[in-house]
């Protein structure tokens, strides 16, 4: 527990040097009268916002031509993503389904057809290739590809799009969404990849877009959901569409059984197990709903400069459609996977709504701030005390580093 409050703490201070540094040098970019979160417009464009209320000079990550801040940013993000990809990657026995994964791996690489679960044709490639390539089963190496993938999607996802990027780093710490990264690896990196493809829907382009969600469904085809939803959320709403969804919603709540049938049919490995009796129900996904709603919250409390931004719009849609999956379809197994690609922008959304406070009004922005804080590290208290009970496993923490056998299938690794 104590190595996560280290993890935590360390790279959400990198994140904190990198806004701190060119808040000093650039305060001339965000004039008085100006929203915070107005120049996110320009993520359409290509020109994100890196450090709160600071205009950055350029475009994405590594586009053309180093500035100095750009230069800064970069060793920065690189510390940081050393950091989150070294861990992940060194970890041993660490998440819920770490075992199953091992055997899974061995399964593709057999040749076998009962691998569980675990079939998309693009998993399994990666799988076999990375095995082909060592001459060996080196599960090891495939957690370390995996989650230096998954760190480098949510990192760019943040960097790029993000209104104040150690804002949005600091809640992906300690809402505990890098350390699930442990426990569902493919489901993350599919996360990951459909937080990342929300520029191509902000730009219209629409067909990359698909391609890219496309090709994410080759290692978990679950985040296909998110094509008509998100294109859903881009579009304008008339006053009658958020009532009309909710009505759908509850009649789907009616007719639970019919719609169960038809979410077993799309993952028939879910059928006859503890997946249809565990994390189901309004009460089991009780965080999730109240997440939600101090979103709406916040969202009100800011007001309407806080709509007056596209990619807060569209988040604040997505923020709906999780609560209706968390309410609505509490019923389903997993539901909090369906929801999470709903909710997950919310490291967008809000310190795109923090950063459209008006300076003149700093002292409420100061409160508002706080407040999140104390949401946020309230939850990772919370995350820390469940993290090694089931379903997620991520504590203890155990690397391979400090184990001098580990036997696997018949075969010594070490």
């Amino acid at each position: 527990m104590v190595f996560y409050f280290l993890i935590t703490a360390v790279t959400i201070a990198l994140a904190g040097v990198m806004d701190a540094v060119w808040t000093r040098t650039g305060q001339e970019a965000g004039s008085a009268g100006l929203c915070a979160g107005q120049a996110a417009e320009s993520v359409a464009s290509g020109n994100g916002r890196h450090a709160c209320g600071i205009s950055s000079s350029g475009g994405g990550l590594f586009s053309a031509g180093v500035s100095r801040r750009r230069a800064f940013d970069i060793v920065c993000l690189t510390a940081i993503f050393l950091i989150l990809a070294g861990v992940s990657a060194l970890r041993l026995e660490v998440g819920n389904d770490y075992g199953k994964y091992v055997e899974n791996f061995h399964e593709i690489w057999a040749g076998t057809d009962q691998a569980y679960v675990v079939t998309e044709a693009g998993f399994n490639f990666v799988v076999w290739l990375i095995y082909t390539i060592s001459g060996y089963e080196n599960y090891l190496l495939v957690f370390a590809v995996f989650g230096a993938v998954t760190a480098f999607l949510f990192l760019k996802a943040l960097y790029e799009q993000s209104d104040c990027f150690w804002q949005s780093f600091a809640m992906f710490m300690l809402l505990g969404v890098y350390f699930r990264t442990f426990t569902t690896v493919r489901y993350y990196l599919a996360l990951a990849a459909a937080l990342y493809g929300i520029r191509f829907v902000l730009r219209r382009q629409y067909g990359c877009f698909v391609i890219w969600i496309g090709i994410a469904a080759l290692f978990h085809k679950s985040v296909l959901m998110v094509l008509p939803l998100y294109l859903l959320a881009v579009l304008p709403w008339k006053k009658w569409i958020a009532p009309a969804l909710t009505v759908i919603g509850g009649i789907g709540f009616v007719f639970q059984r019919p719609l169960l049938n038809l979410a077993l049919t799309w993952y028939p490995t879910y059928r006859d197990t503890v997946y249809l009796s565990q994390d189901i129900g309004l009460k089991a996904n009780a965080s999730g709903i109240l997440r939600c709603v101090l979103v709406f919250m916040l969202a009100a409390v800011v007001g309407r400069c806080g709509m007056e931004k596209e990619q807060n719009r569209f988040c604040l849609k997505l923020n709906f459609f999780g609560l209706l999956f968390y309410t609505c379809g509490s019923f389903l197994p997993l539901v909090s996977r369906m929801s999470y690609y709903m909710i997950t922008p919310q490291l967008l959304l809000i310190p795109g709504l923090l950063g459209c406070v008006e300076n003149r009004k700093r002292k409420r922005k100061n409160i508002l701030t706080a407040l999140v804080g104390i949401v946020c590290l309230g939850y990772f208290l919370w995350f820390l005390k469940t993290a090694s009970g089931s379903g997620m496993r991520v504590l203890p923490y155990k690397t391979w580093i400090f184990t001098d056998k580990e036997w696997i299938n018949g075969a010594d690794f070490f």
